[in-house]
């Protein structure tokens, strides 16, 4: 592999994580995941936390696959969809900053890994936004092989954050004892803020997008 093609899948790999892994926030899922776990032994709640976290990669491999298609069927463009995938991650880092957590999303009975966990808890809108932008961002580049390794290096990504997030999960009392209730509430308004920054990031693009077309 040339060098340009490690510096193309070294880029998609490590800027997809950083942002996915921004957007998910793992620690928010941890009082969610307490709360829903609270009943249940240790083994039950590992096998939920390890079904939630593959169900989240394919939510968010179907996006990132299916993404292209979904715009191109609604006439959307790729400026339009950066723009209002911003909007969405800066919307939800505006929430995690003054307060709104994940914790509105706990409810029902049964088995949690789908749903709330899964989605909207990791393949949320943020994380959906984030993984179309991407494939729009591939469908533009020249060359099958260019494309096919960003391809790979961004389900990599979506896998390396959906493993940090089943670890975070796996160690949720830990890490609970540890940081404390305001140890956890530092991390996720520092990761709101994180999310502000990334979703202006987006919206920036898209507007340059939108004007190189006109």
């Amino acid at each position: 592999m040339d060098d340009s093609l490690n510096r193309l899948l070294l880029s998609f790999f490590l800027g997809g994580f950083v942002s996915l892994a921004t957007i998910t926030n793992p620690l928010s899922k941890i009082p969610v995941f307490l709360t829903l776990a609270a009943d249940l032994d240790a083994g039950v709640a590992s096998r939920e936390a390890r079904r939630a976290c593959f169900y989240g990669f394919l939510l968010l491999a179907v996006g990132l696959f299916s993404g292209v298609f979904v715009l191109e069927a609604f006439g959307i463009s790729f400026g339009a969809l950066r723009i209002a995938g911003g909007l969405t991650v800066a919307l939800i880092g505006y929430r995690m900053l003054f307060g709104t957590s994940d914790a509105a999303l706990v409810g029902g009975s049964g088995s949690f890994a789908f749903f709330p966990l899964a989605m909207p808890g990791i393949a949320g809108p943020g994380a959906l936004a984030t993984v179309i932008g991407i494939s729009s961002e591939i469908a533009e580049l020249s060359g099958g092989l260019r494309r096919f390794t960003a391809y790979a290096a961004t389900v990599a990504e979506i896998a390396a954050t959906c493993l940090l997030i089943w670890i975070v999960l796996r160690s949720a009392r830990w890490v609970s004892r540890r940081l404390g209730a305001e140890g956890i509430n530092v991390v996720a308004r520092l990761t709101g803020f994180l999310l502000i920054c990334i979703g202006v990031q987006f919206v920036g693009s898209g507007i340059r997008t939108f004007m190189a077309g006109a």
